[in-house]
């Protein structure tokens, strides 16, 4: 039982450690430790409450950290925490819509939900949720986090030892397991990147490029940019590219019909979105190829576009998602 003697042995600073670090976006098992602190406790050698007290104010420290971190950084800290997810974009905006939908008081049930534990603290930061305010909302729910594992383990102390022991038994096992995650994960990264070589043929033009085309053309032909971000408007200050228009790629069959007039050999169209790779832009193009509609995608999205110094203008008030904030 050699973790269960390094819990009893250091117990409050270990959970407190893991449960900060764990807190600040580190894949640690919380809930395990939690509820060895608290098969310790009902040995005796820690004290029950200083163990809940440690743990609820190490995370409330870490959830800290990240909010003030979404506070400064928004959807770039977000994104970062996503990127090893199957998909990023579901990652940063399927948790966002759960956040809006239920608003603040999601906080007191986060940390009991994988993956929005994460990202509700940057996500109420991001929000300009006021920090006393989340403060107590997030109290609320890192303590009963904290509270409910370690009672947990408490309780059970019995079967959390014979578990304990069990799985240093099991320890290949645990390993075989852990490296056939790591041989998915991999397998995975492989699909994606072998899904990707299908849209090769996409062309794609530098925004430089595209800029002094624009800038230099004799209009021979009409020239369209597709703001094709799928994740919608959900800052009411968000800007895209002057004069582009919008398509929306969860709803690409309705949109063609908007596109139909743009489809004439005299148009050239040209999309954009802000994922890695052009992920979407690309995706959307090889849909449009499909329509017989030739598109080429602008490499870099619309970062690129604006470092190249291409004109910009504020998204317009009717694409605009409007939704709560906390301010």
């Amino acid at each position: 039982m050699e973790w269960l003697a390094v819990v009893e042995r250091h117990g409050y600073a270990t959970t407190a450690v893991i449960l900060l670090l764990g807190s600040c976006g580190l894949p640690l098992p919380l809930s395990v430790v939690l509820l060895t602190a608290g098969a310790a406790a009902h040995g005796g050698s820690l004290n029950l409450g200083i163990v809940i007290l440690c743990a609820g104010l190490a995370a409330l420290t870490g959830d800290t950290i990240m909010y003030f971190g979404g506070r400064l950084t928004g959807w770039w800290l977000l994104a970062g925490i996503c990127r090893l997810s199957m998909n990023p974009e579901t990652c940063i905006f399927g948790s966002a819509n759960s956040f809006y939908k239920r608003g603040p008081k999601t906080l007191m049930f986060a940390k009991f939900v994988p993956g929005l534990a994460t990202v509700a603290a940057p996500l109420a930061g991001s929000l300009n949720m006021k920090l006393l305010r989340f403060w107590r909302l997030d109290a609320v729910g890192v303590f009963g986090y904290a509270t409910a594992w370690t009672l947990a383990g408490f309780v059970f102390s019995r079967f959390i030892r014979d578990i304990i022991a069990w799985v240093q038994r099991a320890g290949h096992f645990t390993a075989e397991t852990l490296l056939l995650v790591v041989l998915l994960y991999g397998a995975w990264l492989l699909y994606n990147w072998l899904r990707d070589r299908r849209f090769h043929y996409i062309e794609r033009v530098r925004a430089e490029e595209l800029w002094e085309r624009m800038r230099t053309a004799t209009h021979e032909k009409l020239v369209v940019i597709a703001d094709v971000r799928s994740h919608g408007y959900y800052d009411p200050g968000m800007q895209r590219i002057k004069n582009s228009i919008r398509v929306e790629p969860s709803r690409l069959k309705e949109e063609l019909i908007a596109l139909r007039e743009f489809m004439a050999p005299e148009c050239e169209i040209y999309l954009y979105c802000s994922c890695a790779r052009e992920a979407t832009s690309v995706r959307v193009a090889h849909m449009l190829e499909m329509e017989n509609c030739s598109t080429k995608v602008i490499q870099g999205g619309l970062k690129a576009w604006m470092k190249a110094g291409g004109p910009l203008e504020p998204v317009p008030a009717g694409d605009v998602e409007h939704l709560p904030q906390f301010d």
